[in-house]
């Protein structure tokens, strides 16, 4: 299936969800996760109207950008080892895998401009997922202060893979109350506006849960049908 196709079929569902909730689509960015498909798909993607594409390693972020250069506003969503900051730091928009002091010394370190980074949390608090427990976010948001080229956007996380649909509301109303407390901060170096949340399976849900950035890849420019 074409990406348009695939998109329309999004955009259908997306305001469905916007109704039930009363929130406007125009409030829910897309981000095409590309990271499973070759660079000819992306450049459908792009040509299908897609502004927002993430990658979750920075050879595949590389590859693409050689061929697509800044067209898109590219997303690093995976985990970012503080050695490969150097490779993607001039490339990317956002990082949405902060979750570790070290990592925020290199951003800050190799950034030559802002970087809009979220913030990731183990809301779920699965041992094979990466991100911060919920209690330990503010303290370390507020311990980013020093950072001049760090700018914390908002929150990010993953809900369990399951097909309880109230323990992945539960996991996304958590995330969103806890971006509500650090906008009671007032902390101009962390306005936490975003809330990263949701994929190809559970984005309905996230955006009734107040998402604004949702991740989807198989859904969206997935090849598989």
């Amino acid at each position: 299936m074409k990406v348009t196709e695939k998109l329309e079929r999004i955009k259908q569902q997306i305001d469905q969800a916007c109704q039930r909730v009363n929130r406007k689509p125009e409030e829910i960015r897309i981000i095409a996760v590309t990271k499973y498909v070759t660079v000819e798909r992306a450049k459908e993607a792009l040509d299908a109207g897609l502004t927002d594409f993430g990658e979750n390693r920075d050879e595949g972020l590389i590859s693409k950008w050689e061929v697509l250069g800044d067209k898109p506003v590219w997303h690093y969503i995976g985990t970012l080892q503080s050695r490969k900051v150097k490779n993607i730091i001039d490339k990317v928009e956002y990082i949405h895998s902060l979750d570790r002091l070290s990592l925020a010394k290199e951003i800050n370190k190799r950034a030559q401009r802002k970087i809009k980074c979220l913030v990731q949390v183990n809301v779920s608090g699965e041992e094979s997922k990466h991100g911060l427990p919920l209690e330990e976010v503010i303290s370390f948001i507020e311990s980013l202060r020093p950072f001049e080229n760090i700018r914390v956007e908002g929150l990010m996380t993953m809900a369990p893979l399951t097909n309880d649909e109230q323990i992945i509301r539960d996991c996304f109303r958590k995330l969103s109350k806890l971006r509500k407390q650090v906008q009671a901060l007032h902390l101009d170096f962390a306005p936490c506006t975003e809330l990263s949340m949701g994929m190809s399976n559970d984005y309905s849900i996230a955006i009734e849960e107040g998402a604004t950035m949702v991740r989807i890849g198989t859904a969206l420019v997935g090849e598989d049908d």
